[in-house]
């Protein structure tokens, strides 16, 4: 999916290299909750950390929490990463770049043994964190069932100015005439969201949890300059709710040159961010790997146990993975069926995915491949043809005048070679089989099968065939 207008104004704005003065670079986390060094880099406004539960995502977020001295609220490590009866922290450091102005300087905060050090050379900023807490239920969080009992009077209330009110509106698709933020008598420790639609008003005791959640975040100060972590972003809110929400972080990122941190497992959330901004912490044999500029069909397939396949095979995009499951197809329908295909996104992922592979550090059977026109890396396979799936493919049947493909589309021959070959006139080989598509009245992937098929049939040779089966197949025989 195209990035959203306002997604493309933060990137523009970012680009130009003279906003954002105020970021944190990258952060390396050692020693805690199972990190040992690796490093996370933020590479965009807003970055979407992504993970099955116990990755490391909120450790990333507490970690670059605790880089600085916010000027609101005091955080340090210690309070993310305290020492309990079952556990005792030491050889623990959260190492970190981070730029001020045109200047960019590395430091550390680490605990040797009894203490955390290094807490003083922090640089200052303002670092809003919005945790977990607001997942609850108003009713159900603590301390709050006695603000139903009597003696607890209404306090003070923070109304949301025109342009909040419009922005929540706008997010949960309801026109409200009113909102805010509430305390009582029991204390500013225990605010109440309060929304007026019309002349009806109700309280967090009686709204929607994805209205709460939206009112709650969009309570958060967006401090210009700013930090914002925010621990499970799409919390309780549907999918349009979801793309809504991120295109109004993205405006406000632009608007206040903040920097955005979320964690998130949802594919819409992804999907409104260019890959830069989306990393996976996944959980191998041998420790974490962060991988950056995932796709979201990537994380999801690695979160979702819905199938059971024996070998996970790695591919660029789409195109790829039907190309690559038409080859196994021809060369032994059993290794289609025994694995599981995965589009991770662009080739820089592609080959940290191999270099974990030639590393052994994926959990089971896996293997990585590149489009023809990447280079070889290390534990990366290279697809066919030199080039790109579509060029090689389209060149090749159209050489051979387009053996097939009009039977297995259901339509005649001349109309198809005619589309097909007025298709190539563009110099962008991504347009090709969805400008003959449309010629056709056929759907895209299904005439995309078809070539792959026909391609398969009558231009691949027996090297082809097996440089991509055979992989699969010793992976299976493992």
């Amino acid at each position: 999916m195209a990035l959203s207008s306002e997604m493309r104004k933060l990137a523009n704005k970012w680009m130009t290299g003279q906003s954002f003065p105020k970021r944190l670079e990258w952060a390396e986390i050692e020693g805690l909750r199972g990190w040992v060094g690796q490093r996370v880099d933020f590479q965009f406004p807003i970055v979407a950390i992504v993970g099955e539960n116990g990755a490391g995502k909120s450790t990333v977020l507490q970690a670059a929490a605790a880089a600085y001295r916010s000027t609101t609220k005091e955080r340090y490590a210690s309070d993310f990463f305290p020492d309990t009866p079952y556990e005792r922290i030491a050889g623990a450091s959260i190492r970190y770049s981070y730029r001020q102005g045109q200047e960019t300087l590395v430091r550390s905060i680490r605990k040797p043994s009894n203490r955390w050090r290094g807490n003083p050379e922090r640089p200052e900023r303002q670092v809003e964190y919005v945790d977990l807490r607001r997942i609850q239920p108003v009713g159900a969080r603590v301390g709050y069932a006695k603000l139903l009992k009597g003696g607890v009077t209404v306090g003070a209330f923070t109304q949301f100015d025109q342009q909040r009110l419009q922005r929540l509106s706008e997010v949960v698709s309801k026109k409200y005439s009113s909102a805010g933020i509430s305390v009582t008598s029991a204390g500013d420790d225990k605010p109440i969201p309060v929304l007026k639609v019309g002349d009806i008003q109700y309280s967090g005791f009686h709204q929607g949890a994805g209205e709460i959640a939206a009112a709650e975040l969009l309570a958060v100060d967006y401090p210009k300059y700013g930090l914002v972590l925010i621990d499970e972003v799409e919390t309780s809110l549907h999918p349009r709710a979801q793309r809504r929400l991120m295109r109004d972080l993205a405006r406000v990122a632009r608007e206040q040159e903040l920097q955005i941190v979320l964690t998130t497992h949802s594919p819409y959330i992804l999907d409104e961010l260019p890959p830069e901004a989306r990393i996976y912490l996944m959980d191998g044999v041998e420790g974490k790997t962060v991988v950056t500029g995932v796709s979201p069909d990537f994380a999801m397939t690695r979160m979702d146990d819905e199938q059971h396949p024996e070998c996970d095979v790695y591919v660029e995009d789409g195109r790829a993975a039907v190309w690559v499951s038409e080859m196994l197809v021809k060369a032994d329908r059993d290794l289609l069926v025994r694995s599981k295909i995965i589009p991770f996104g662009s080739a820089s992922v592609g080959m940290s995915l191999g270099l974990m592979q030639a590393q052994g550090r994926f959990p089971r059977p896996s293997r990585v491949f590149l489009d023809g026109d990447q280079s070889g890396a290390a534990g990366c396979v290279v697809l066919p043809g030199e080039d790109a799936p579509e060029r090689v493919v389209l060149e090749a049947l159209k050489a051979a005048s387009w053996p097939d493909v009009a039977r297995k589309i259901n339509r005649g021959p001349s109309e198809t070679i005619d589309a097909c070959d007025a298709s190539m006139i563009s110099g962008d080989h991504h347009s090709w089989v969805t400008t003959a598509a449309d010629r056709l009245v056929v759907g895209t992937d299904v005439l995309w099968q078809a070539m792959c098929s026909s391609w398969c049939d009558h231009c691949a040779t027996s090297q082809d065939i097996a440089g991509v089966a055979e992989p699969v197949r010793e992976a299976l025989l493992q």
